[in-house]
């Protein structure tokens, strides 16, 4: 009987340490928990300005497909009037920008953890967006247009009745043709688009007829069509959509990059670099 009580009592210790350790473990791994959602608080509020003007480098996301703003010459070389204008931005301040590449529909999530630290690719401002990001002062307008072919006999947006529609999606247009559904939504097939994570798939199949017309920004559309064989054979229509107003995006927490931007933005316009710029890619 002795020997059994041992038993049990040795049990019952070993029971009770083997318990004690395991909410020990449960503990340290809560307080970790909490201690990494603090240090991911705190590293989201961060002003990154110091970093960046420490780095001398900054990372841009972009669609580098979005002509006239940013894309591949035939050489892939990247190229457009925002490369231009950014470049000579921080080439003022000594700082080099890193262009990333990113899926357009991801460009606020791709800002806010980090992995790029502006976007800058004909971003327009939206309630939506203003949310999600801060944006600098606007640099550049422009309004939503249709194009379409020709031979097609589209040359106002009721001619788009029951007809396809393409655009890109997350694209301020995507965001424009839901929010003012009287201007183009209400005639289109379905009141439905056809969504593209590029303007030159959507292009694609505007030209093998698979879309009836694309609703794309003024300057794509005005300059892809100039550097077509035929730019006579489409047509680019212009409706009631209001005047876009293009900024930078940042984190909200980065308000000394914010200002920078400002304020060296304000100094082109100032002294016609930002007009030389503008000629460069919208003059024609």
């Amino acid at each position: 009987m002795v020997t059994k009580k041992k038993k049990i009592i040795v049990n019952t210790i070993v029971a009770l340490i083997f318990f004690a350790l395991i909410g020990w473990v449960a503990i340290g791994l809560n307080e970790n928990s909490k201690k990494t959602s603090q240090n991911n608080q705190t590293t989201s509020q961060v002003d990154e300005w110091n970093r960046i003007k420490k780095t001398k480098q900054i990372t841009i996301g972009l669609d580098d497909t979005f002509v006239p703003m940013e894309f591949r010459d035939k050489n892939g070389k990247l190229i457009g009037f925002d490369v231009d204008l950014a470049n000579a931005v921080f080439k003022t301040m000594g700082i080099t920008v890193k262009w990333q590449p990113i899926d357009w529909s991801m460009k606020e999530t791709e800002l806010n953890t980090g992995n790029i630290d502006a976007i800058w690719n004909g971003y327009t401002k939206t309630a939506a967006r203003e949310k999600q990001v801060a944006f600098s002062e606007t640099y550049h307008n422009a309004t939503q247009v249709l194009v379409t072919l020709k031979k097609n006999n589209i040359n106002h947006f009721t001619d788009m009745k029951d007809k396809v529609l393409g655009d890109q999606t997350a694209s301020s247009g995507d965001e424009g043709f839901s929010k003012y559904p009287k201007v183009l939504k209400q005639y289109v097939k379905d009141q439905k688009v056809v969504g593209y994570d590029t303007f030159d798939k959507a292009f694609n199949d505007l030209n093998a007829g698979r879309i009836d017309g694309l609703l794309i920004d003024e300057d794509y559309a005005r300059y892809y069509v100039a550097h077509q064989p035929n730019p006579k054979n489409y047509t680019i229509t212009v409706g009631d959509f209001p005047v876009d107003q293009t900024g930078v995006g940042f984190r909200k927490s980065d308000n000394g990059l914010r200002r920078a931007v400002n304020k060296t933005l304000a100094a082109f316009k100032a002294d016609g670099r930002m007009n030389e710029i503008e000629d460069k890619w919208f003059s024609k």
